[in-house]
């Protein structure tokens, strides 16, 4: 693997304290690497995908570093230089995509690039200006993706990404995040075996609030991961 770019050292978190949802969770991202966080419902995905957009704050961790230095998930610093597409968000609801993308772009001081691309790929055409709780819980899933393909920041969090997604937008989305490298990293979490294997660089294997597994590239193979998991008729 490259120099780290994210290291989570011995991260523990809870909702309640007698009872963690993620321990002694250590993982490594390279920078301008597609990584994918494998795990059945319930193993702490989405709760780490949470702690790292600092919506969690019920954790402790021996060592969180970014870029080579210590960081805070709640600074600025931090916050501008990742997004996290959610698996599932109901926010900004009186926004149309249009108004949220200018938002999203101001707050990140960037300026908005073109985007008909992303739009006609994602087949999302019809509703850019639909307010976003008039959408479908796909075509929201859409937005958030296109705002985020669009914003291209330095760490980009796809949390279930497919859930919602048609055929045709899933194999684009696929397609986004193998080419994401040249722009950032992407960590990508699913209970989808397929879509882990079709997009990765490495995989890791969350089971019980734990990285259990690491498979590198030349390792990523679906009966592989299977074993890891010891669910070979649940994925």
């Amino acid at each position: 693997m490259k120099n780290s770019f994210l290291t989570i050292k011995n991260l523990n978190a809870w909702y309640v304290p007698e009872k963690p949802v993620l321990s002694n969770f250590s993982l490594k991202l390279a920078d301008h690497e597609a990584a994918g966080l494998i795990g059945l419902n319930g193993a702490g995905k989405t709760t780490f995908m949470k702690i790292l957009s600092g919506l969690i704050p019920t954790f402790r961790a021996d060592e969180i570093s970014f870029d080579g230095k210590a960081v805070n998930l709640r600074d600025n610093v931090f916050k501008t230089r990742r997004y996290t597409v959610f698996a599932e968000d109901n926010s900004f609801r009186y926004f149309t995509f249009r108004e949220y993308l200018s938002y999203v772009f101001t707050a990140y001081g960037k300026k908005q690039p073109e985007i008909s691309e992303l739009v006609q790929g994602f087949r999302f055409e019809d509703y850019t200006d639909i307010l976003m709780k008039d959408l479908s819980t796909g075509n929201r899933k859409k937005a958030f993706l296109i705002t985020a393909f669009a914003l291209k920041p330095a760490l980009l969090f796809l949390d279930e990404p497919v859930n919602g997604l048609d055929f045709q937008s899933t194999e684009y989305l696929y397609q986004q995040i193998a080419g994401y490298k040249k722009y950032g990293t992407v960590l990508f979490s699913s209970h989808i075996l397929e879509s882990i294997t079709l997009t990765s660089d490495r995989v890791f294997v969350l089971e019980k609030g734990q990285i259990r597994q690491t498979f590198e590239a030349g390792q990523i193979d679906a009966a592989n991961i299977r074993e890891a998991l010891n669910c070979e008729n649940n994925i």
